[in-house]
């Protein structure tokens, strides 16, 4: 689970990104410079791609851990699937 304080802080984090969103959306409107339009395009997509770090270091340092420490063969076979899947997919590697 995570804190109050971490929700607030990823929470922050995504309506910043969703503000970049909609200013794209502006640009495109406007008719703005397309490399302008790219540059906040990049901006936005690296924002959420650090949630989604922030996100999976917190699942690795919890839930991953977890099951590692509790002995659990299933359990942890499972968790590391799991992540198997998730780094292909950040990889864009599609299964």
């Amino acid at each position: 689970m995570r804190s109050d304080d971490e929700k607030k802080k990823l929470n922050n984090r995504l309506r910043r990104v969703v503000g970049q969103v909609e200013a794209v959306g502006r640009m495109i409107d406007n008719d703005d410079y397309c490399v302008d339009i790219l540059m906040q395009l990049s901006a936005a997509t690296g924002a959420l791609n650090k949630v989604g770090q922030i996100v999976l270091e917190q699942h690795l340092k919890t839930c991953v851990s977890d099951a590692i420490q509790s002995g659990d063969a299933s359990d942890r076979d499972e968790k590391l699937s799991e992540l198997i899947r998730v780094f292909r997919k950040y990889a864009g590697v599609i299964d």
